[in-house]
């Protein structure tokens, strides 16, 4: 299994630590020769959307990738990774891929001094959750399963295969949700 992980600004290399450390194989996406390779999942991370959005047009990489994900090559989008996805963000701000048919809030949990750690049921399993300066998704749409919820607000959702989590997973060490995102790569593999 090789996973591509967005690497042009934000929490890329934790990502790629937590992909290496279960076993799988994880590259830097860059520039637009990186994804000439075969590759069977992509991980866009934390950091800032509005930059991460400007670089991915700048780079060429935004086509390609958003043509792979709405091909069904499974995505983790994890804070801004989600809000890359989402098909819209409350405020107006134009969507990036807008390949998940949720609505998110950017900032939801306010700024960077009131990032925060909590426990909360992930997909039935209790986990360690890390936010800093988190979305949440405030609408889904039909075909969006809800898996996570902090303080009655959705912050983890999946829509085929496309997993989203407004929370920080590379920064802790509970592998659930890589796990999830590991076996939504295997079903795709086998088919």
């Amino acid at each position: 299994m090789r996973i591509g992980v967005l690497a042009v600004q934000g929490a890329f290399a934790e990502h790629i630590a937590a992909v290496e450390r279960l076993g799988a194989e994880a590259f830097e996406i860059r520039q637009l020769r990186d994804i000439t390779e075969p590759f069977d999942g992509l991980i866009l991370p934390g950091g800032e959307s509005t930059v991460m959005k400007k670089l991915l047009r700048e780079l060429g990489l935004f086509e390609p990738l958003k043509e792979k994900i709405e091909q069904g090559m499974p995505v983790l989008g994890t804070c801004a990774g989600m809000i890359l996805l989402a098909r819209e963000i409350d405020g107006g701000e134009l969507p990036c891929f807008g390949t998940m048919d949720i609505t998110v809030k950017r900032n939801a949990y306010g700024r960077q001094l009131g990032s925060f750690v909590c426990e909360e049921q992930f997909a039935g399993k209790d986990i360690t959750m890390r936010f800093i300066r988190a979305p949440y998704v405030s609408e889904t749409g039909r075909n969006t399963e809800i898996l996570a919820v902090h303080d009655g607000k959705i912050v983890a959702v999946r829509q085929d295969d496309q997993l989203a989590a407004a929370f920080h997973p590379e920064l802790t060490d509970d592998s659930t949700v890589y796990e999830l995102f590991f076996r939504m790569i295997e079903k795709k593999l086998a088919a």
